[in-house]
């Protein structure tokens, strides 16, 4: 049997063709279109050599051109590799050398970022934007031919990371994406083809890919894609098309909840919302569920578990601030330091495993056997587990810090720092926000008879990072706060009340773990 996860496209488009799978604005993409555009995608990669088992990256926004591509590139067997739009060059430049992709998808504001990092690793572009998109990604005959794969075989590249060295790639299989689509899309949310999605969340990561896009797919569903989260927006496609489910983090949520003319716009056909990424607050969520009438239900994930691990489920008891239970076929459990399960009410690590784990990191067989001890995934992630099986998430073991929905790691940011003629030492903190969970905060030594400026160094690594990891908090400090080894203590450090505080810049839709 056939395992390539492009058969849900196919099948779905046998049987709800002529149904929109995918809108945006007033452009409105039926299946069909689809699975024939991904023929086409599939036909320009075949042309160009692609191989199956070839890495194709895909640097393209919430726009109808990601799950063409998407699904093109598994129709010639080919390994998706996502990548955050809002990436600089030399951050694109190691997630094509890491991975060996060889031809990059671009959407066109993405282009020079894409174009500079694959120069960089010798890998070819290929820009799609509006206007040029249908030009570029259907020129070429569709090829029919479906690659053999098998539920083993590695369907998708997701780049994670902690905080010991660099972003890792987590190998997710076409066995692993299906059977989390199918328990997460059918038997969590009960999700039919008369169902409309609000695709808020980023197609390049695992929640906007496998609860939005694959699962509407799988289902026949519709979904309503924004290329950027806007309350305001949500608010008139919820109101236009009859949105009946909701995926989001808090930030989402939170902005929702207090628009200050939500009133004016017509969300009764929501049905169910689905908040991950972050804990949500219990009174946001029992504010939105007054205000919208709809139920939330929390759920936990990771890139390296497809990514649903756990739910609270329909039809079960729902605990306000907790992850739920694992979901079927998934176990969890509680450890310490030494892997030792913990009793209830005990704070220790979570560990995974189940059909959702990742099969390892891309060409990281150490990182791999680290994160996958005894045959269960470390999360890294701190938690309880009630009595009733409940588990609760009360810190991250790892230093990685969660800005809005993005995963922010200070390592990358430190290195940069270091790089900077003007620093001895820097550390780099998450500082509890009321808006976006945690803000971006760094503490910086300068070199004796060194001279810089908190603005001078935040556009330093502006023009180096992401916009949404650059720190918006910096401060200096005579020297860090070390332990006896001399490893410097993130714990013992402390930020002065609003001392070199640059205001948030929109950034995009947040980005779930």
């Amino acid at each position: 049997m056939n395992e390539n996860l492009a058969t849900m496209l196919i099948d779905t488009a046998s049987r709800h063709g002529d149904r929109p799978v995918v809108r945006l604005d007033e452009t409105a993409v039926t299946y069909a279109a689809l699975e024939e555009a991904s023929a086409r995608v599939a036909g320009l990669l075949r042309e160009r050599g692609v191989a199956v088992g070839d890495r194709v990256g895909i640097m393209v926004p919430n726009v109808p051109a990601f799950p063409v591509i998407y699904y093109g590139i598994l129709r010639a067997g080919g390994i998706v590799v996502p990548m955050n739009v809002l990436l600089k060059g030399r951050e694109v430049g190691y997630y094509v050398a890491d991975a060996g992709v060889e031809l990059l998808f671009a959407w066109g504001e993405c282009a020079a970022a894409a174009e500079e990092g694959a120069g960089q690793a010798g890998a070819e572009v290929i820009v799609v934007g509006p206007g040029e998109a249908e030009n570029v990604l259907g020129a070429n005959e569709p090829d029919r031919e479906l690659a053999e794969r098998a539920a083993g075989d590695t369907a998708v590249i997701l780049y994670t990371s902690g905080t010991t060295g660099s972003p890792k790639g987590a190998e997710l299989t076409h066995g692993n994406l299906r059977r989390n689509i199918e328990i997460s899309a059918i038997g969590l949310t009960a999700l039919t083809s008369d169902d409309i999605l609000l695709g808020a969340l980023p197609l390049f990561h695992s929640f906007g890919q496998t609860c939005s896009m694959n699962s509407a797919v799988r289902t026949g569903a519709s979904l309503d894609l924004m290329p950027r989260f806007d309350a305001t927006r949500a608010l008139e496609l919820m109101d236009r098309d009859g949105i009946t489910i909701f995926q989001g983090v808090p930030t989402m949520y939170h902005a929702l909840l207090n628009h200050p003319e939500r009133d004016r716009y017509d969300t009764s056909r929501l049905r169910l919302c689905i908040s991950g990424g972050a804990a949500l607050p219990v009174e946001v969520l029992r504010g939105f569920e007054e205000a919208f009438g709809a139920t939330i239900l929390e759920g936990y994930g990771l890139s390296e578990t497809s990514p649903v691990a756990s739910f609270n489920q329909l039809g079960q008891e729902r605990k306000p601030g907790s992850i739920g239970t694992p979901i079927e076929g998934v176990e969890m459990k509680v450890v310490d330091e030494d892997g030792n399960e913990l009793a209830p009410g005990e704070v220790g690590e979570v560990v995974i495993r189940g059909h959702n784990v990742m099969k390892g990191y891309w060409n990281r067989p150490d990182a791999t056997e680290e994160a996958m001890r005894g045959g269960w995934f470390h999360s890294g992630d701190l938690a309880r587990m009630d009595e009733d099986g409940y588990f609760f998430i009360v810190d991250r073991k790892k230093d990685m810090i969660l800005r809005g929905g993005y995963n922010v790691y200070p390592r990358e940011i430190e290195e940069l720092l270091f790089e900077h003629p003007a620093v001895s030492e820097a550390a780099v903190v998450g500082l509890p926000d009321e808006r976006l969970g945690e803000e971006v905060g760094a503490a910086i030594a300068l070199k004796p008879g060194a001279e810089a400026t908190a603005d001078e160094l935040r556009d330093y690594l502006e023009q180096r990072l992401a916009a949404y990891k650059y720190p918006r908090r910096i401060w200096f400090v005579d020297e860090l706060p070390k332990g006896p080894t001399g490893k410097i203590l993130k714990r013992a450090i402390e930020a002065p009340e609003a001392e070199g505080l640059r205001p948030a810049r929109p950034t995009g839709s947040p980005l779930p773990r």
